[in-house]
């Protein structure tokens, strides 16, 4: 049962470090991803770490263009009522992007009564974990989130552009993968951004100019402590927008902001200790052990029913392609980017999986709840994987990911392994609001209409 998530001691030791601050933003994260919340003044800081902030609910169920979704459950059929919010502990931090003196704390909802709320998806992720931890198994994951920085350009009517550079003022029209050069334009924005990560404790790594004009890649440190790590996802993706605005840039991680350059993923690498700090996953050879065998096997055997979590909207479906560096077929290979789960080259007590298929736009608990939930059924069931593929997996004949958003919302309504790992109610819930989210995107008439239909027919 979730208790007050933070002592009174954080808050008042927070503002004796930081006396200036003014106002302090409160969010959770939605079914969609997405930061929804209140701003409080500084005097209201203590509520978050003793009575708690109510909050309704169904905010944790509207779709992403912020509507209520009646058939998830949380509106008319329960009067709409409230929550309560606690601080999670470690998240009050300062933002350093804003003018105006400005902390922010992550929240967790639970129901009046002290019971689990189902739609908190930190709590679904948490409890993946304690299935871990049961066994004593710990996991451990770092990520890698890929965005664009575009020109914030009012010509385009909201459409981005790449950017231009604040150093020449060139536009970045060019794929220059791996550019120092690429990066050194950009310095400003990206020295904001490790900055930022460092003043939150966001353990950013390495940075990288990545496939697309504009576009960048953050890695995260590996962690055992999965629950912080997806909370440092949130805060990352918040920090690059935030710090984009600030130098004048815009930052998304949309699936695919451009039809013709390659879109944003989110990969995950996971490894499993034991109670002794030893990696189960680590072999005699580079193949790995049995228990990595197993663990792909789960995950490979749930992933077409994953596939909503991994690609949340329409957008996300533009990104899987050939030649786009996502994967389409459900295959796992050696040092293989062409496949959806890869076991990279490393020495042997590093040896770990990579997760390729989720883009930047997923849910940054969900993908680790579903990827995490799938390995340890595989690793319970002793479920065999296919054989390693080697070559490009695009050519092969292994099973293709359900690739359209209608067959991958079909797959995820079905799932009993959704139901057992979110929870069923869960399950109605995702699949109600992207259902609605859908049905309001086939509802609109798109301009590439107008231009080919509006005179010609």
């Amino acid at each position: 049962m979730p208790k007050t998530a933070a002592e009174n001691s954080e808050y008042k030791n927070f503002l004796t470090q930081y006396p200036d601050i003014a106002e302090v933003e409160a969010f959770v994260v939605d079914a969609s991803g997405v930061l929804r919340g209140k701003r409080l003044p500084v005097a209201g800081i203590k509520k978050l770490f003793s009575g708690g902030l109510r909050m309704a609910r169904s905010v944790y169920a509207l779709d992403i263009y912020g509507n209520d979704v009646l058939k998830a459950g949380l509106v008319t059929e329960t009067g709409d009522g409230d929550g309560v919010c606690f601080a999670v502990k470690g998240s009050l931090k300062p933002v350093s992007w804003l003018d105006r003196p400005t902390a922010q704390v992550m929240l967790d909802m639970q129901n009046v009564d002290g019971t689990e709320f189902f739609g908190n998806t930190r709590r679904i992720l948490a409890r993946v974990l304690e299935r871990f931890h049961a066994k004593g198994l710990s996991p451990v994951m770092a990520t890698e989130l890929e965005f664009y920085l575009y020109s914030i350009d009012k010509e385009n009517r909201g459409y981005p552009a790449p950017p231009l550079s604040p150093k020449t003022g060139r536009r970045q029209d060019a794929v220059q993968t791996y550019s120092i050069a690429e990066m050194r334009e950009f310095d400003a924005a990206l020295s904001e951004i490790r900055a930022a990560c460092e003043i939150q404790g966001v353990p950013a790594d390495t940075v990288l100019s990545e496939n697309g004009p504009g576009q960048f890649e953050v890695n995260l440190l590996h962690s055992n402590d999965i629950l912080a790590a997806a909370d440092q996802a949130v805060y990352l993706k918040r920090i690059v927008k935030g710090a984009a605005e600030k130098h004048g840039l815009g930052a998304t991680f949309m699936a695919k902001p451009y039809s013709r350059e390659s879109g944003n993923g989110f990969h995950t690498h996971i490894s499993v200790l034991d109670k002794n700090g030893g990696n189960i996953f680590a072999g005699k050879t580079q193949e790995g052990s049995e228990a990595l065998h197993h663990a792909a096997g789960g995950i490979l055997k749930h992933m077409a029913d994953c596939m909503a979590v991994f690609a949340p909207n329409i957008n996300s479906y533009r990104r899987f392609g050939e030649g786009t560096h996502a994967p389409t077929k459900i295959a796992w290979g050696y040092d293989n980017r062409s496949v959806a789960l890869r076991v990279p080259d490393s020495d042997l007590e590093n040896t770990r999986l990579e997760h390729r298929v989720a883009g930047a736009d997923a849910h940054p608990y969900l993908v680790p709840a579903v990827i995490l939930g799938a390995m340890l059924d595989g690793i319970e069931k002793q479920i065999k994987p296919p054989p390693l593929l080697t070559g490009n997996a695009y050519d092969s004949d292994a099973e293709t990911l359900p690739v359209t958003w209608g067959k991958a919302l079909q797959r995820f309504e079905n799932s009993e392994f959704i139901a057992d790992t979110l929870g069923a109610d869960y399950r109605g819930l995702y699949a109600a609001c992207k259902r609605q989210e859908k049905m309001l995107f086939e509802s609109r008439i798109t301009d590439v209409e107008y231009n080919a239909y509006l005179r010609d027919v």
